[in-house]
């Protein structure tokens, strides 16, 4: 028997397109959010859906929207602010749960802490189950599939395309702005590292024209090594800052330097919160359909030749991390997680049923060039 699905942050941006995606796939999530006039009037505009009041404020409020055998969504941002009470309930109840985090801190944070306990509890964790960070792990998967054992290298680029002009969400903003903060790491020499964010650079051919994209610690590091042993390196780059890649490198590195120095992180910490505050809105619908998604992935030997090269390409983040998180959670409530403990995506749900999900939610494999 299917369990319920609770979508925790149900009131927020990325939570209301999650809700609307669930609701579209004929499901009936319990939306759950601190605002209990906002959760009344949305599950009535989506069909009399039920709701359930929980804050991160008050922990006990939320291990009670699950039980074993639930399915706990949590939208609420920034994660290392406000995810933990989410992650905690999880664990308790022994419910299987997903996030729409894309911060390197907590991802690491549910693999290494909650993920032993997750599997001491029998549930499934599948962290930054988004845009941030399920493509390059689809398409990174699906290319080192194709080039076989000899592959050790993997390197993936996240590219926008059309105009992105209308900038990120509310919650994206802040889980941005934490991020530069804290350390970040990569899969290097066969081991996680720890580095800063955008010590590399790369540039990728997207649409016939080099791009460029800075390294950030994702959801990859973890997740593909699993998958494929004989990886040695795992590089993930974003390339939405195009010709700012360099200066926000140099800034990286500055930032770096002066955060060792006591005081200073609390410091910047500080003034982020008050500039950047939370669940504040994002593009519309008409906004969003103006851009798009490519996200490449190249599997390399040892000596650094090319084995393959896969791309997926598609919908705007914001619309691909509704659908794939509703995706997720009716995979998952139907018996569909593959294991218990932290998991990657291609490890939840099984490569090619995760390719299906994510053609579902809007971004797909493109053919190879002729």
């Amino acid at each position: 028997m299917a369990g319920r699905i609770v979508l925790f942050g149900a009131t927020g941006y990325t939570g209301r397109l999650t809700a609307e995606a669930m609701v579209q796939r004929g499901l009936r999530p319990v939306l759950a959010a601190r605002n209990v006039e906002r959760l009344r009037t949305m599950g009535d505009e989506l069909g009399g859906l039920e709701i359930a009041v929980a804050d991160v404020s008050s922990p006990d409020s939320v291990q009670s929207l699950v039980e074993r055998g639930d399915v706990l969504l949590s939208t609420v941002g920034p994660f290392a602010r406000y995810g933990e009470p989410a992650a905690e309930a999880s664990v308790l109840a022994g419910a299987h749960y997903l996030d729409s985090t894309g911060e390197p801190a907590f991802i690491r944070r549910v693999f290494e802490e909650y993920g032993p306990r997750a599997e001491s509890a029998g549930c499934g964790m599948v962290t930054a189950f988004g845009y941030d960070w399920v493509p390059g792990n689809l398409a990174g998967a699906l290319a080192l599939r194709e080039a076989g054992d000899e592959a050790t290298r993997v390197a993936i680029g996240y590219f926008f395309t059309g105009d992105p002009g209308g900038g990120a969400s509310g919650g994206t903003s802040a889980s941005s702005a934490g991020a530069m903060l804290e350390p970040m790491f990569a899969w290097r020499d066969g081991a996680l590292r720890i580095e800063r964010g955008a010590k590399r650079i790369a540039s990728f051919d997207v649409g016939g024209r080099r791009r460029q994209g800075i390294s950030i610690g994702a959801s990859e590091h973890f997740a593909l090594p699993r998958l494929y042993p004989s990886l040695r390196d795992v590089d993930v780059y974003l390339g939405w800052f195009g010709p700012l890649s360099r200066p926000f490198q140099a800034m990286s590195a500055g930032m770096a330097v002066a955060t060792l120095v006591p005081g200073v992180k609390a410091g910047f910490e500080a003034v982020a919160s008050r500039l950047v505050k939370g669940s504040t809105g994002g593009p519309d619908a008409a906004t969003r359909a103006k851009s798009g998604s490519h996200i490449v992935a190249v599997a390399c030997d040892s000596n650094g030749r090319r084995l393959a090269e896969v791309r997926v390409a598609g919908a705007n983040g914001y619309d691909f991390t509704g659908a794939i998180l509703a995706w997720g959670a009716e995979t998952a409530a139907a018996g569909g997680m593959r294991g218990a403990g932290a998991l990657g995506p291609a490890e939840a749900f099984g490569l090619d049923e995760l390719e299906a999900g994510c053609r579902e939610a809007g971004i797909e494999r493109l053919p190879a060039a002729g």
